[in-house]
């Protein structure tokens, strides 16, 4: 199999101010985490799709697609103590000769954004979307702070897509809490990383303002 998308929803921090986790939360009549998938399945039905769920949420979603008849082939892989081992189960179940590590919550990566990715890593071996930084930024140093040049910086986003070898070896190094997403296990095991151009809707959904957003972007494109 050439691709394989392994999509993170769970863990901890969940929830959005209800009972509900938010990949479950329904965006304009069908829950995010089905968007998720959606997205990838359309780039390419005969992609592998491995979802990582917590244990406990298995059974609610196995339920979830009942109710939503949705049929989209994936595994479940069960989710780790943090995201780094979370990634790591959801690799033990991939097959794919590149690799994908999405979010769950953004449901709105692009079509022309999952190609630009698995096209530059058959290349560059290692790739991740980003985005400008649009706003004025401060770093702080203490109690004071110092404008920077956003031009330096880029906003990060998933699919992070890797050829299938160094994912895994990425992965074998034992946990660092410094890592904050798959661009920095990989870069940990000396690997450089390939930038390319994201698509600014590709958000995270992490607020209630991001679920009125995510509502928008769907009656956008109806």
């Amino acid at each position: 199999m050439k691709y394989t998308v392994v999509i993170v929803a769970g863990g901890k921090g969940l929830r959005m101010g209800g009972d509900l986790p938010k990949q479950y939360i329904t965006v304009a009549g069908l829950p995010i985490l089905m968007r998720t998938i959606q997205a990838f399945y359309q780039f390419d039905a005969d992609m592998q799709i491995v979802l990582v769920l917590p244990a406990d949420h298995q059974p609610y979603w196995q339920d979830l697609c009942k109710q939503y008849s949705f049929d989209i082939d994936h595994q479940i892989a069960t989710g780790g103590e943090t995201r780094f081992h979370s990634v790591s189960n959801g690799l033990s179940l991939a097959t794919g000769a590149l690799i994908a590590i999405h979010d769950g919550v953004r449901p709105f990566v692009s079509q022309e954004v999952i190609k630009r990715c698995f096209d530059q890593a058959e290349i560059h071996k290692s790739v991740v979307p980003v985005i400008e930084v649009v706003e004025t930024i401060r770093q702080l140093e203490g109690d004071n702070s110092k404008t920077v040049n956003r031009d330096e910086f880029r906003l990060v986003q998933t699919p992070q897509v890797f050829q299938e070898q160094i994912i895994r070896k990425a992965y074998q190094q034992p946990f660092n809490p410094l890592f904050t997403d798959d661009a920095s296990v990989v870069e940990a095991c000396g690997y450089n990383i390939h930038l390319v151009e994201g698509n600014r809707e590709n958000i995270k959904i992490t607020t209630p303002y991001d679920l009125k957003i995510s509502t928008a972007l769907v009656e956008c494109s109806i």
